[in-house]
């Protein structure tokens, strides 16, 4: 297990809040073999990537601003991701310097046009099954860089799972719609393909993810509250039927009764949404 402060975002580089994850991780019995591993210390990998697309033909800069994007297309119905519809890519030299004078630029890939089959990705995931995604359709030419010089997360994690030697990746499913743009990306780049799981997400009664915009509670002030650890773990195993309702457990107890295959069914017992986990408030009592 591999730890990975994925910190690219300035915003994100604040050392005592990475600090206080480990120690969350700690508390929680979840240790690592590896790291950990800063993503803004590793910028030069990721230049080294962009400027191999570039190489090869497959970038372009990028001039459009959030708002411009908003307005010139509807989101993607299934995750609110905007199609991006090619605005920049055929922009002369000339237009490019005119308009370097005016904003920075990002940067783009060219995905694959619409019917050409390496455009057409499909992988299997280990909890929802067969993912299939058609590059150009269903998000378009993406973003490797931002205007502000920040390498975008696609980009970034396909670098770092490759050189860190990860064959696993196992996230929230919220991030299901980006993995064929990384699979993609990894064919590009001649790196190999890890296994990808997707897992339910904790949301409120509502049907929102849990944040701290909205005062969620957070694992300090669960902690701070005298919860132990294996009431924690026993609460979120027992919701995925890994344990006995108000059954407390360690997270190494439950490595032999882990299956992929249990998951996978739960998930496939309803639709998407029906399979993550509510948290209620007595979901912790």
């Amino acid at each position: 297990m591999v730890l990975r402060v994925e910190d690219l975002d300035p915003r994100a580089r604040d050392r005592t809040t990475a600090d206080l994850l480990m120690d969350d991780l700690d508390w929680l019995g979840l240790d690592w073999d590896e790291g950990p591993y800063r993503q803004s210390e590793r910028g030069h990998a990721y230049e080294a990537a962009v400027d191999l697309l570039r190489g090869a033909g497959l970038t372009y800069p990028c001039f459009c601003t959030r708002s411009e994007l908003h307005a010139a297309t509807a989101p993607h119905a299934s995750d609110g991701t905007y199609v991006y519809q090619g605005t920049c890519r055929d922009l002369t030299p000339e237009q490019v310097k005119r308009l370097s004078a005016v904003r920075p630029a990002a940067t783009r890939v060219v995905v694959p046009a619409e019917g050409d089959p390496v455009g057409d990705i499909t992988f299997d995931d280990l909890v929802y099954g067969e993912v299939r995604e058609c590059l150009a359709r269903d998000c378009g030419d993406f973003l490797v860089r931002r205007s502000d010089g920040v390498f975008a997360y696609q980009l970034a994690v396909v670098v770092d799972d490759a050189a860190m030697g990860v064959t696993q990746v196992v996230r929230g499913r919220d991030l299901l719609g980006s993995t064929c743009r990384q699979v993609w990306l990894q064919r590009v780049l001649g790196l190999a393909t890890p296994e990808y799981a997707h897992v339910p997400l904790l949301v409120a009664p509502d049907g929102r993810r849990l944040s701290k915009r909205e005062r969620d509670l957070d694992l300090g002030a669960l902690r701070s509250s005298g919860m132990t650890a294996r009431h924690l773990i026993g609460r979120l195993a027992a919701s995925v039927g890994l344990a006995e309702q108000g059954e407390e457990v360690d997270a190494d107890e439950l490595v032999e009764r882990f299956s992929w295959a249990a998951l996978r069914s739960r998930v496939h017992e309803g639709d998407e949404t029906s399979a993550d986990v509510v948290v209620s408030p007595g979901f912790l009592d």
